[in-house]
């Protein structure tokens, strides 16, 4: 469940950065001008297309739709393999319908975090923590595409390549690699068209007859908890949510460091149930967990162990 909802959060972060101020690939000389390009095409560009994302022997197939206008910004993201699964953006709104047709879970205010919005409002605060490199030119879904290149400075996070369409700096790739060169995870479009707005009657939210459960986003945890993430992540989202199968609600905590992404879920202790302990793999998702003073605290992400172990030994009742 957990690696399921970390997928979810997986916390992919677009940004702003007027593409009125890259108009031609040309101009883009530096690594950081491509991330600006991108950070701005995944949220400002009109554009519709299908891609697979490969995490650990796992592989999904997604269609994405993308509309902007003066209305504002609708995104439609739909599973096309396995479980359905349906996820809507209406502006700031986020509509995630549940695999029984029945549900709907709603997040107000929720940061953009699905492939291709990647990156961070301000691209150049990654740079603290990544060298950012040009790394040639290379061709993805039938796109001339540069390729940026960011390495870790630390044991922190994991290497990131980034494929952009070198007419407006979208991103059409993404290869996640941890520090024994293997691959952890990699989003890639197999067929993508770009700058022609999907109909605005394709993000219709069908809500009729579904309940709709909301993530208490402003209500405060029952326990607080004091978190010491690693350098240059920060607290991005708290929320606290009633799920299927917990008689308790469950505090989820978000970090990121405007690429990278650890999310905590803090629940009391089931002494019935079979919990993890220690470190494990799901996947490409690490998950390290322990308990603290009656509670069970799992902390897991895309990010070296050092990363999970650290957080999680951190975590103290305030």
């Amino acid at each position: 469940m957990w690696t399921v909802l970390a997928r979810r959060q997986g916390w992919w972060i677009l940004g702003f950065a007027a593409l009125m101020v890259f108009p031609g690939a040309g101009r883009a000389d530096t690594a950081l001008d491509w991330l600006n390009r991108a950070a701005a095409a995944a949220k400002q560009q009109n554009y519709s297309g299908v891609y697979v994302y490969h995490h650990g022997e796992h592989v999904e197939v997604l269609r994405v739709l993308h509309r902007t206008d003066a209305a504002g910004e609708l995104e439609k993201i739909e599973v096309l393999d396995g479980t359905p699964r349906q996820f809507l953006r209406i502006n700031n709104d986020v509509y995630c319908h549940l695999p029984d047709g029945k549900s709907v879970r709603l997040e107000r205010n929720a940061p953009r975090r699905f492939f291709p919005a990647l990156l961070p409002a301000r691209p150049a605060g990654l740079l603290d923590y990544y060298e950012a490199t040009l790394a040639g030119t290379e061709r993805v879904a039938g796109r001339p595409c540069q390729v940026v290149m960011l390495e870790p400075r630390d044991g922190y996070r994991y290497a990131y390549t980034l494929w952009l369409d070198k007419r407006t700096g979208l991103p059409l790739k993404s290869r996640i690699v941890n520090g024994n060169g293997s691959v952890v995870s990699m989003f890639v479009f197999s067929e993508i068209q770009i700058g022609k707005a999907p109909d605005a009657q394709l993000f219709r939210n069908d809500m009729a007859g579904k309940r709709i459960q909301k993530a208490s986003l402003d209500t405060p945890a029952a326990v607080a908890w004091s978190v010491a993430p690693p350098p240059g992540f920060e607290r991005v989202q708290e929320a606290v949510r009633a799920l299927p199968g917990k008689t308790a609600p469950v505090t989820h905590l978000v970090f990121s460091d405007g690429l990278s992404v650890l999310s905590m879920f803090v629940e009391p202790a089931d002494p019935q149930a079979q919990r993890l302990q220690g470190l494990s793999t799901e996947g490409a998702i690490g998950v390290y967990a322990r308990e603290v003073d009656g509670y069970s605290v799992t902390t897991l992400g895309e990010v070296p162990s050092m990363a999970l172990i650290e957080t999680g030994n951190s975590v103290k009742r305030k």
